[in-house]
């Protein structure tokens, strides 16, 4: 097959690979996006990703620059506020609850969490109604070489394209990352996360709760309500082999489990859907670039579920290479580009790296001495209201600041 000139090849038609096509679609960019699973309109209910994401307010911006956000506010379900609740023993206690306002910031809201089928589905729509932008499914990246100019990329079927700039948004076992030959370090902390959607009694108010006890944390992410009740999106994280046994409970057993886990703050809870169980690490590249490559989301950095910095972190890498090829688009994929791209990101995401790892570390700990720093350094956050705010604050410039 006969090569073919575009702007910019996407490895990855994932939540970040779709919306970094839409975005740079909607600049003007040509964009072709190859993946090897199939196409999302072809995907059968069971293999839905039962995961949502809390948009914080920096990636809203994203959205609406890619077009993409008028198809997704009314799906959209505010966060008014987060809640930090600290447990010890079991079944857990309650030994602290803190709740952290977005007044604090000025805002009137932190952000909308939103299904991610909701938000793959939008994305989707919205890269096939893009002139400029072809999307393949069923055939993903196979190899790549590049010259100062250009990369040559050729596809698992075969197909040949040639392109000023390569992004690797091919999560985290990245075939462009590994071709290009950029390592990564992990850390792995024996922990599984189950996602699933649940209902409850108890309203959740707008309020996203993240739940501390011994495996990790419980997080409860607000959703529209499911057949008249409240309904939230979990994310449970637990030591492997217990997230495993609680994965095979039948619904009555895990609903139990899941309500003692949650402490009773929204009363008796019930599973909805299906579950998933994914691994817990953390991952970091050891470089943001190679020639004509950027790599960004989990082809870059994969982070532990905790305060909604995985996805948001994603988006914000896309943002930070947008700006700088609309800028200066004749440059597009240039080293000098490149360069500029990793040194706005690699300091903040190492920093972003440490900063997950410690809270989880923290988290996941049964030592009595972890717990009681972990309850004194969530005292000192709340309690102390200029270094609150800097906290809160530090969560939403490392997403806003380039």
């Amino acid at each position: 097959m006969a090569e073919r000139d575009f702007d910019i090849f996407i490895s990855g038609g994932g939540i970040a690979g779709l919306v970094a096509a839409s975005a740079f679609g909607t600049a003007g960019f040509s964009v072709l996006l190859a993946d090897p699973a199939p196409a999302p309109n072809v995907r059968d209910g069971s293999s839905a990703d039962p995961r949502s994401t809390a948009f914080l307010l920096p990636s809203r911006n994203l959205l609406e620059e890619a077009g993409l956000w008028s198809g997704l506010v009314s799906h959209a379900t505010c966060l008014n506020a987060l809640r930090v609740v600290d447990t010890a023993g079991w079944p857990p206690e309650v030994t602290g609850s803190y709740r952290f306002l977005p007044k604090d910031l000025g805002e009137t809201t932190f952000g909308w969490n939103i299904s991610n089928r909701v938000v793959r589905d939008e994305a989707a729509r919205r890269t096939g109604n893009l002139a400029n932008v072809e999307t393949v499914y069923g055939s993903g990246f196979r190899s790549i070489l590049t010259r100062t100019d250009r990369a040559y990329v050729t596809l698992t079927k075969g197909r040949r394209l040639r392109a000023r700039l390569v992004i690797a948004a091919d999560g985290h076992g990245s075939p462009v990352r590994e071709a290009v030959g950029i390592s990564a370090t992990t850390i792995r902390y024996g922990q599984k996360a189950l996602t699933f959607e649940a209902r409850h009694s108890t309203p959740h108010q707008n309020i996203s709760t993240e739940i501390y006890s011994q495996g990790g944390a419980f997080t409860t992410v607000p959703l529209p309500d499911a057949a008249g009740q409240p309904a939230s999106a979990i994310v449970w994280m637990d030591f492997g082999a217990r997230a495993q046994d609680l994965a095979a409970l039948d619904g009555a057993e895990f609903d139990k489990e899941m309500t003692v886990r949650s402490s009773g703050l929204f009363g008796p809870m019930q599973r909805r859907g299906p579950v998933r169980t994914w691994p817990v690490i953390t991952r970091q590249a050891k470089r943001m670039f190679a020639e004509r490559t950027a790599l960004v989301a989990e082809a870059a950095h994969v982070l532990p579920p905790i305060g909604a910095q995985g996805l948001n972190t994603s988006l914000r890498d896309i943002a930070v290479l947008l700006d700088l090829a609309r800028k200066d688009p004749g440059a597009l994929g240039s080293p000098r580009q490149l360069i500029r791209y990793a040194r706005a990101r690699t300091a903040r995401i190492s920093l972003l790296v440490r900063t997950v790892d410690l809270v989880n570390r923290a988290c996941m700990s049964s030592n009595p001495g972890v717990r009681s720093a972990r309850r004194v350094g969530l005292a000192a956050t709340h309690g102390i209201v200029p270094l609150r705010r800097a906290i809160m604050r530090a969560g939403m410039d490392g997403l806003r600041s380039a």
